[in-house]
């Protein structure tokens, strides 16, 4: 929903049988996601995403980035993880790129972790600066993780076509339930004051 100007995704406890809803698949737990869609799908470019995160344990926010061709099956088409928290280590934010080469199911992915003071009390700006030829995340202007193409070869750099920007919480899983999730956080909600994509100009004729 939208609030007071800034978007808010919120993640509940809550019956969702009870709420008449079937496919719930038994989780005790409601969330949301919203994907850049349709129009919504660059290739390049400078994003920024001034967020405010959710620190309870069992909660994952994130924004991260997809190809836009979902016909393109995980990993072979990559994955930028502009921003990551997982509740259990507050104000710990992660910053990761997975490619068939690089991904966490191996082992191999390329990460980053650092401390951003006031992540779930006050607002910072996520950033990722997208070239041809390299990745750089940056919070508040100060640059946190770089990725290079260091050569050819789809594995290890397929980021030269359109990808959606994701905006979600989880809650629980592998990663962000690892310690097991505080009832009490919950409703948790990770709020956007906006969201910004800056592509390259076209030069003037």
């Amino acid at each position: 929903r939208v609030e007071e100007g800034r978007l808010i995704v919120e993640a509940r406890s809550e019956n969702l049988a009870a709420a008449g809803l079937k496919d719930f698949g038994g989780q005790k737990y409601s969330s949301a996601r919203l994907i850049s869609a349709g129009p919504g799908a660059w290739t390049y470019g400078f994003y920024e995403i001034r967020a405010k995160l959710p620190c309870g344990r069992g909660t994952w926010p994130a924004i991260w980035m997809l190809p836009a061709d979902q016909t393109v099956t995980w990993p072979d088409g990559g994955e930028i993880d502009i921003m990551e928290h997982v509740g259990f280590d507050p104000g710990v934010v992660h910053h990761s790129v997975h490619t068939k080469a690089f991904n966490f199911s191996r082992g191999t992915q390329q990460t980053t972790s650092g401390k951003v003071d006031g992540a779930c009390s006050a607002m910072h700006r996520y950033q990722l600066l997208w070239t041809p030829t390299r990745l750089v995340f940056g919070v508040d202007d100060a640059p946190r993780f770089l990725f290079d193409k260091k050569r050819d070869g789809r594995d290890r750099w397929p980021f030269d076509q359109p990808m959606n920007i994701i905006l979600n919480i989880a809650v629980g899983g592998d990663w962000g339930g690892r310690k097991g999730i505080d009832a009490a956080a919950f409703p948790a909600r990770m709020e956007i004051d906006y969201v910004r994509v800056y592509q390259p100009g076209k030069a003037a004729k």
